[in-house]
């Protein structure tokens, strides 16, 4: 057994969990997320938490992953989730114009980039995107995309940076 997948669920009052044979769907203030379960896990409700079990020990690596993704989901849907990215450069900025972001990365033309419908995006003093979403997998991927503009780089640590992420800075050329 997955340590991770012995641990109950905690499910808040404000959250309702309707349970299939295949299925989970979570409803919450802030969205509704559902996902498949296959076969072998089974997911059962008693008083106010979600326990994850399996059917057959086989397949012990889906325990502790299906019961984190169900807890994200909870977590999602009652507190959402959020990321920062800053930008840092000389010129680069960001701004929300609709439906895109549109960000000046050192290009000779802005990035436009389509904003899913569950994400909310915010940007403070041209240069920090604030990210906000229920679905945790869906957040990292857009966050991933953007980052895939301008990836850091170890000169001069200029590009499009997580909050409170390092960058290993290298020495470059050194004159006689």
């Amino acid at each position: 057994m997955s340590r991770i997948g012995k641990l109950p669920i905690n499910v808040p009052d404000t959250v309702d969990v309707n349970l299939t044979d295949s299925e989970i769907t979570v409803k919450g203030k802030f969205g509704t997320l559902q996902t498949e379960i296959p076969n072998v896990i089974t997911v059962t409700q008693e008083e106010g938490a979600l326990k994850v079990s399996l059917k057959e020990e086989k397949n012990k690596a889906m325990h502790g992953l299906y019961r984190t993704l169900i807890n994200n989901m909870v977590v999602g849907v009652s507190e959402q989730f959020d990321l920062t990215l800053i930008l840092k450069g000389v010129g680069y900025r960001a701004a929300v114009q609709g439906k895109q972001l549109v960000l000046n990365l050192g290009y000779s033309h802005p990035v436009n980039i389509d904003i899913p419908a569950e994400i909310t995006v915010e940007v403070v003093q041209n240069t920090t995107i604030n990210l906000k979403s229920c679905d945790k997998e869906l957040l990292g991927l857009f966050a991933a995309n953007v980052r895939a503009w301008r990836q850091p780089e170890p000169y001069k640590g200029k590009g499009i940076l997580y909050k409170d992420e390092q960058i290993i800075r290298k020495a470059g050329k050194s004159g006689k």
